[in-house]
């Protein structure tokens, strides 16, 4: 399994790259982001690489960043969204922005991404906006400590049992997470929420 390459960018077309790593020439897709760092032929780069192996193909996907590799292997999870809408996704936006709209339920934004209507939105939201909730892409959504993650589930579900909805919840919980890392506890956080969204 190839999970990294270093080399020279030998060809670009539409939506893939040629890697040359010592005489090898490796095809990659690639997102926008890549395609747009590597301008021309000769330039140098470390991606990190998915392999994904078909009884009829090996395709490579690289990545910018490891954490990139990590969202786009969520992605493909999720019923409906394979590794061309993942990377379509991750051309659209970044690994930051893409998080932001999932931790934030931001169906809206989803939705521009060509490929994904509206029930695939609501299923990407349904699916991982916990699983990506923490993690790091360099934006600091994911710099809480392991401790304050289970704080931040557990005062999510409980806004959820007292009738509010996904999106209040989870605003209210970006919006206390700074606490959450601070240690404070879960029924405190409750009680700071419920004014929040009440007042």
């Amino acid at each position: 399994m190839i999970a990294r390459l270093t080399g020279t960018l030998a060809a670009k077309s539409l939506d893939t790259i040629i890697l040359d790593v010592g005489g090898v020439g490796y095809e990659l897709f690639v997102p926008l982001s890549v395609m747009e760092s590597l301008a021309n032929l000769g330039d140098r780069a470390t991606l990190a690489v998915h392999t994904l192996v078909r009884e009829d193909a090996i395709t490579l996907y690289g990545f910018s960043t490891s954490a990139d590799r990590l969202l786009f292997q969520r992605l493909m999870t999720v019923s409906g969204v394979g590794p061309k809408l993942a990377l379509q996704a991750l051309s659209v936006y970044t690994g930051v922005e893409l998080q932001t709209a999932l931790v934030t339920s931001d169906e809206r934004s989803l939705m521009r991404i060509s490929g994904i209507g509206k029930k695939t939105a609501q299923r990407m939201l349904l699916e991982l906006s916990e699983k990506v909730a923490l993690m790091d892409l360099g934006g600091g959504a994911a710099s809480a400590p392991l401790g304050s993650s289970r704080v931040v589930s557990d005062l999510v579900l409980g806004l959820l049992d007292l009738g509010f909805t996904r999106k209040q919840a989870d605003d209210a919980a970006i919006k206390l997470k700074g606490r959450a890392d601070e240690g404070v506890a879960v029924e405190v956080l409750l009680r700071e929420a419920l004014r929040l969204l009440r007042g």
